[in-house]
């Protein structure tokens, strides 16, 4: 279980890579810049939850990343219902209830809950895309779609963190 987080993590990082040979290789900083350069401040929004609510959304995200690699199994097996399916009740619009989000956007700035509302748009729309692959078999726009929902994740992280 530990791996599938650890490989989302990776998968997920190098989908905020640029494209093409220099991506992930661009961001190493030589040594000689790493035994003098001072860490980076980070800049994102720290966005304040109570904590009951900060570990049920803590719990959410590892949930996503594990509905991520599940999703990607799937899509490697040529399984795309079984992939649309868990988007849509893992992910997507129908999973709001089950992730509490009316609770937990209360407490979210105006954009974190945008960011969170565009990758729960996007899931639903992968699983409409997978679920066409199920009849035509293109692979193609389910990999696309399926990027658009990692990157909305990216750039919520990007943006905020929780404490």
């Amino acid at each position: 279980m530990k791996f599938l987080a650890v490989a989302m993590v990776v998968i997920l990082a190098g989908c905020a890579a640029p494209s093409g040979d220099h991506g992930a290789h661009a961001h190493q900083p030589s040594q000689a810049t790493v035994d003098h350069a001072a860490p980076a401040a980070d800049t994102r929004v720290m966005v304040q939850f109570p904590e009951m609510l900060r570990t049920h959304t803590l719990a959410n995200m590892r949930d996503h990343l594990l509905a991520l690699a599940e999703i990607q199994d799937q899509l490697a097996r040529g399984a795309y219902d079984k992939a649309s399916d868990i988007a849509e009740q893992r992910l997507g619009m129908s999973s709001l209830g089950l992730h509490g989000a009316h609770d937990v956007a209360k407490f979210m700035p105006q954009g974190m809950q945008a960011a969170g509302t565009a990758m729960h748009r996007s899931a639903s729309q992968f699983a409409i895309v997978a679920k066409d692959a199920s009849v035509t078999g293109d692979l193609k726009g389910s990999l696309a779609a399926l990027a658009r929902v990692s990157q909305t994740c990216v750039a919520c992280h990007a943006a905020y963190r929780i404490q």
